[in-house]
């Protein structure tokens, strides 16, 4: 008697059947880790702007309430740069300003140090000098906006924020 003969393997629809299945599996995969990646891109380049701001707020309205007085702006008006009087000689003046899309500070005859770097650019910075001439104490407002330099032209890189904040001398 005659064994029936069994075939072993797969037919070509459960092998097709099997690759689509992967396939699909496969794309999923690759699909989400690349929107993993894109995410992990923005919040790094996000996490940038904001410290690249709130660092150079912090230097500028530090020095500014550490000042004696301030010559640019004038009572009630705005300027691109702060002119400041601080009660470190060699300090004097200090300079707050803009240049090539950094923020840049200036103390006395030191050389020019920026307070952001390459990966950012700076733009629309103002001062500007709330006090009256009669006022004690003279609050000045600075605000600009920081951009993210995108090196790709990418979407995730794209990122900016405006930083807004004031200080006054002390007393």
């Amino acid at each position: 008697m005659k064994l029936p003969h069994t075939q072993k393997g797969f037919t070509i629809i459960e092998l097709l059947l099997y690759v689509s299945i992967a396939g699909v599996i496969l794309l999923s995969v690759s699909g989400f880790l690349s929107t993993l990646l894109e995410s992990r891109v923005k919040n790094q380049t996000i996490a940038e702007v904001e410290q690249q701001g709130t660092q150079a707020m912090q230097m500028m309205t530090q020095t500014l309430r550490n000042g004696v007085s301030i010559t640019t702006p004038a009572f009630s008006a705005t300027s691109s740069m702060l002119l400041l009087t601080t009660p470190t000689s060699a300090n004097n003046p200090t300079i707050f300003s803009l240049f090539g899309g950094a923020l840049q500070m200036k103390e006395g005859a030191q050389a020019t140090t920026s307070l952001t770097n390459a990966r950012v650019s700076v733009s629309g910075l103002v001062f500007s000098n709330l006090s009256a001439t009669s006022t004690i104490g003279t609050t000045t407002r600075i605000r600009f906006t920081i951009t993210s330099v995108a090196p790709t032209g990418r979407q995730e890189y794209s990122y900016a924020e405006i930083f807004t904040g004031s200080a006054t001398l002390r007393p």
